[in-house]
């Protein structure tokens, strides 16, 4: 008996198609099953996550672009600070090439004074100079002329002529002026 049960049961299994999914008498209902669920899965999906993807979608797009206006505005104020920059740089140059040219101009001006000044007081002292050195010239003529009437006048009376002082001077003025 134990091996009719055994026989009966090895049967049992051998008429069994196997896995009850491919089971074609259960088609049907596994069908409707498939349905209800794809069913509830679309409707799960419409109503609740799609429009919660949908959303977080739009508001990163919303986001982007704000962000990319926001990158443009600041780059266009970028560009217009560093025109600025550039504008302000070009004008300070242009600020400290006019001062340094009225600088050196202002500086000539004085050097050009100073040379005038210096000019006019060598030639004042040139001309004092001259001055001096003709007085000195006209003393030491006015001197020789005196020590060669003195000296004629001993030599003359060493040698015992008498001579008056006027044909002395005569003798010593024709001899000066060679």
């Amino acid at each position: 008996m134990a091996t009719e049960t055994t026989d009966a049961a090895h049967g049992a299994e051998a008429a069994s198609p196997g896995m009850p999914q491919l089971d074609f008498s259960t088609f049907p209902n596994q069908i409707f099953w498939l349905v209800v669920t794809l069913v509830v899965i679309y409707l799960v999906l419409s109503k609740v996550a799609l429009p919660r993807i949908a959303s977080v979608l739009a508001e990163r797009q919303g986001t982007i672009t704000n962000d990319v206006a926001a990158a443009e505005e600041l780059k266009q104020k970028a560009a217009d600070a560093e025109a600025a920059y550039e504008k302000a740089l070009a004008d300070a140059r242009a600020e400290a090439s006019r001062i340094a040219g009225e600088a050196k101009a202002e500086m000539q001006a004085e050097v050009d004074a100073a040379m005038v000044k210096a000019d006019a007081e060598i030639a004042a002292q040139t001309a004092e100079s001259e001055v001096r050195i003709n007085e000195i010239k006209a003393g030491a003529a006015e001197a020789v002329k005196e020590v060669a009437r003195d000296t004629a006048k001993e030599v003359v009376a060493a040698l015992g002529i008498d001579i008056d002082d006027k044909a002395v001077e005569a003798a010593v003025a024709t001899q000066v002026k060679g």
